[in-house]
């Protein structure tokens, strides 16, 4: 069943992200932002500034209470997800949790399973299955590229070194969550290297391996110490190659058409390959603001009370394994079973 009103968003959290996000939620159709809440007051003026009209809250608990709030945008630090998701549950909030879902694999469990019982609807924000040129991506990958055999993300930036939270969970969930649907499956194992520079304690540099059923292997360079920013993923297929460059203005997926095959004319089976080398194809998509994609899809799963493309269980998995790394990276590298 449908909803005839608009779905009245409430936002926890008017930081860096959130001020984005408030400012995308009050210009999504079906969907009205009703009240924001923040606990520092400097925040909570600069709200009231920008969002004139809308209820502005010091805590998460008058948030939960608001009679005309369907549904919440969580948008706070990492370490206060589950306790937020939680009470969300509770009240009978639908929820739209911004990544990471949650910092250990139980806690997120534990949040899906509240929200399961208490019949709301629950998104995980992986923004980048929200990017029209990644969905793309997986499109290509699909229809031309033939069997996965690796996946490599960078993702690097001289960024700001967080204290709840390490480079891994801060940026490793966007190219996770979409390499898990380039290969179809959750990994077999994961072993990672990192190392805290700036803050002891707090990974700001990260490389990790993921292996996965069909032998083809994944790779995560996070760092938040690098003078360049990349945004970058490279797919190699069976038949075709891919690059998906976010940093580039509009050509953001390159198709090349580069692989081995073999020619017949040797006995030899090594000098039986030789290289193709095709040419390079550049396909055109329509570019619209991810988080407004995000967005607009969760208001479309409360409006259609219906499971969004990113539920609760991408976020559970995106967390196992993200912990499972974790716990390899402060291990010295040793190599953590997920099968």
């Amino acid at each position: 069943m449908t909803r005839e009103h608009p779905v009245g968003l409430g936002l926890l959290g008017f930081g860096a992200w959130g001020r984005n996000v408030a400012r995308v939620a009050a210009a999504t159709a079906g969907a009205r932002l009703v009240a924001i809440a923040d606990p520092d007051a400097t925040r909570r003026a600069e709200a009231a500034l920008k969002h004139p009209g809308v209820d502005v809250l010091s805590s998460d608990r008058e948030m939960m209470a608001h009679a005309h709030v369907d549904a919440v945008l969580i948008a706070s630090s990492a370490a206060t997800h589950a306790e937020l998701a939680m009470r969300g549950a509770a009240a009978g909030k639908h929820m739209l949790v911004e990544k990471p879902f949650a910092l250990e694999p139980e806690t997120a469990r534990t949040m899906a399973a509240a929200a399961a019982e208490a019949g709301v609807r629950v998104q995980v924000g992986h923004l980048l299955r929200y990017h029209p040129a990644a969905e793309l991506l997986l499109d290509v990958a699909r229809e031309e590229l033939g069997t996965i055999r690796s996946v490599a993300a960078q993702r690097l930036n001289f960024g700001r070194v967080r204290h709840d939270e390490n480079v891994l969970f801060s940026l490793g969930p966007h190219d996770l969550s979409l390499m898990l649907q380039l290969f179809g499956a959750r990994p077999e194992s994961v072993s990672a290297q990192g190392a805290s520079f700036v803050r002891a304690g707090v990974e700001d540099l990260c490389f990790v391996t993921l292996r996965f059923p069909s032998g083809g292997i994944g790779q995560l360079h996070l760092s938040w110490l690098d003078p360049h920013k990349v945004r970058r993923l490279t797919v190699v297929g069976d038949r075709r190659m891919a690059v998906f460059d976010d940093m580039e203005p509009r050509e953001k997926i390159r198709i090349y058409d580069q692989g081995f095959e073999a020619d017949g004319s040797y006995s030899v089976y090594g000098e039986n390959l030789a290289h193709r080398m095709g040419g390079i194809r550049i396909p055109p998509f329509t570019a619209t603001e991810p988080l407004a994609v995000e967005i607009a899809e969760f208001v479309a799963a409360v409006t259609e009370d219906r499971e969004p493309r990113t539920p609760a269980e991408d976020g559970i998995v995106v967390t196992e394994v993200l912990h499972a790394a974790q716990e390899s990276m402060r291990s010295g590298g040793t190599p953590i079973d997920l099968s």
